[in-house]
């Protein structure tokens, strides 16, 4: 646990040391004690803080994954106000993040250490090999052309992700062209950071990514965000694809559902649609693209090889969503492939 508050620390070890499964076996108050204690201890997950003396966390990360790769859960009060700060430390190598609460008291700080208990066992099990090869760069998007006329989509990719799912959909989204048919997208993340997801990746990709709002009609180069808290529907409508946010139950344990997205999906679209699922805790979205397939979809899944958690794409495979588990660097390609098939 690498946080430079005693207090912070004192109740985080606290928090988790009432799971049997879960022991801290060391903490830092900053990262250079952090990376002695890292090899004298050989944790199997990192928690660790963003603003620290002597080096911020991200700079850590940056250091720490090419040398030393290990699972690392971000636990920082900045990840809620700084939520820029999260996907910087996401995108140097943490498989997840929770927020400190606002007050070390409370249902509220009952309710992070149940999500932090949780994370740490879901993070555990993160493969992140890949941190190891120094050479590793995220993919740069197309150069962006001149924006192309603004007209409906007749074909939709959706897209579903959870754990360690904002890289893989970055390297997706990066590697498609301006002019790719419509793409929705369910990430699990709470309210707020969807935005600010949508925003870094439409400053990074060469379509245009944004957070869904109900009532959008899909577009030909465009991509969209289900929101934090809310399912994303598609309908067929007069002049093309629409999409619906509202609130609800939770699916699978989630709100976004990719279930909720895929199953809407295959009734409004069917054969004219390619459903994609990538790295995930747990089995959000398998029984969608079954449905999906059904309905004449063209599908796949994240292998595991490149998964930083294969629970979602393996769910999908076993239970007949997709006959292609395929890597994470050669996914947009085979989404292109589907595409130019039914063109």
């Amino acid at each position: 646990m690498v946080d430079d508050s005693i207090t912070a620390c004192g109740v985080l070890t606290q928090g988790l040391s009432v799971d049997p499964e879960i022991e801290v076996v060391g903490n830092a108050a900053n990262p250079y004690i952090a990376r002695d204690k890292i090899l004298q201890c050989r944790p199997d997950v990192l928690t660790l803080d963003v603003e620290m003396p002597r080096m911020d966390g991200v700079e850590f990360l940056r250091r720490l994954m090419p040398q030393n790769p290990l699972p690392v859960l971000m636990v920082s009060s900045l990840t809620h106000r700084g939520k820029r700060v999260t996907f910087e430390a996401l995108e140097a190598g943490a498989v997840d993040f929770i927020t400190k609460p606002s007050s070390y008291a409370g249902s509220a700080l009952d309710s992070m250490l149940h999500e932090l208990r949780t994370k740490v066992k879901n993070v555990s099990t993160a493969n992140v090999s890949h941190w190891q090869n120094v050479n590793y760069r995220p993919p740069q998007a197309p150069k962006r052309a001149a924006k192309p006329p603004v007209i409906p989509t007749d074909k939709i990719i959706a897209i579903g992700a959870s754990t360690g799912g904002t890289e893989a959909i970055r390297n997706v989204l990066c590697r498609l062209e301006a002019d790719t048919p419509g793409i929705v997208v369910v990430q699990h993340m709470p309210p707020g950071f969807t935005k600010m997801l949508a925003q870094r990746l439409n400053e990074q990709c060469a379509l245009e990514v944004k957070e869904a709002v109900s009532g959008d009609v899909l577009m030909i180069g465009q991509a969209l965000i289900a929101p934090g808290d809310y399912h994303m529907t598609v309908q067929r409508s007069e002049n093309g694809y629409r999409v619906e946010c509202k609130s609800g139950d939770k699916v699978c344990g989630h709100r976004p559902s990719v279930d909720v997205l895929f199953h809407s999906i295959a009734a409004s679209a069917g054969a004219n649609s390619t459903g994609v699922i990538l790295t995930g805790m747990g089995y959000d979205g398998a029984e969608g693209l079954v449905s999906m397939r059904r309905a004449g979809a063209k599908t796949l899944a994240q292998d595991e090889s490149t998964s930083v958690v294969f629970g979602m794409p393996k769910s999908a495979y076993e239970r007949g969503g997709t006959k292609e588990l395929i890597p994470l660097d050669h996914v947009a390609k085979k989404i292109m492939t589907f595409i130019s098939e039914r063109s």
